[in-house]
């Protein structure tokens, strides 16, 4: 269920837009550093996981600085990247194509890519049927879906060690290298997040078929493949 307290609608489209404008010079390093390097490999199986041939299509959508773009391209994939924010597609300094726009309403026509990669940005979309609705869109039928996002474990220690990081340690890392107030919003902006039911449910609705979610080291992290329905 969503927090109450955090930005809905337009306002959380407008805020969403300056904190990663304000935090993109940094925003690689800081990724790394609370990950401890893990959502590389992480990134690397998400690719290898299209299972797309060399030269295929993608469309890297919340590309960020780039990083799932130059992990598509050490696989042979041609990708085409594009963000919300301004600063963030300026910060990553790529030579791939760069377009600047609304996940919710993408500037391709329908069916011109073969795949789609995005990491860690569903809780950062206003309306994320409508950005699921536009993924379905311009994939071809049969392309292929690969999505990174955070979870958070159930129980155990794991629960306990993903409390004490992300929602302690995360906005101390983010205050000290980049923006406070930003890494304070990104660990709450999790409650945006529906569960792995909601989410499979809104990907079938979008045109996707075989969809499939899997959590990665504990719960840590969350991974949903799917291929575009015929």
């Amino acid at each position: 269920m969503t927090d109450t307290s955090l930005p809905q609608g337009e306002e959380k489209t407008r805020r969403v837009r300056e904190m990663f404008d304000a935090i993109a010079p940094r925003y690689e390093f800081v990724n790394h550093l609370m990950t401890f390097g893990l959502d590389r490999r992480w990134r690397r199986r998400a690719v290898r996981d299209l299972r797309l041939p060399a030269n295929s299509l993608v469309l890297d959508i919340a590309t960020g600085t780039g990083d799932f773009i130059r992990e598509n391209r050490s696989q042979g994939l041609r990708v085409v990247g594009t963000d919300l924010s301004f600063g963030m597609l300026s910060a990553g300094n790529e030579s791939a194509p760069l377009v600047q726009a609304d996940a919710a309403s993408l500037p391709f026509t329908s069916g011109s890519f073969d795949g789609v990669t995005c990491g860690y940005a569903l809780r950062n979309f206003t309306d994320l049927q409508a950005c699921f609705n536009e993924m379905g869109r311009v994939v071809r039928a049969g392309g292929r879906l690969s999505i990174l996002e955070v979870a958070e474990p159930t129980g155990g220690l794991w629960k306990l060690g993903f409390r004490f990081w992300f929602r302690g340690m995360v906005p101390l890392i983010g205050s000290i290298f980049s923006d406070r107030e930003a890494y304070q919003y990104l660990p709450k902006s999790t409650a945006y997040l529906p569960d792995a039911p909601t989410l499979r449910r809104m990907l079938q609705d979008a045109g996707f078929s075989a969809v499939n979610h899997r959590l990665i080291l504990g719960g840590l992290s969350q991974q949903i493949l799917a291929t575009r329905s015929a």
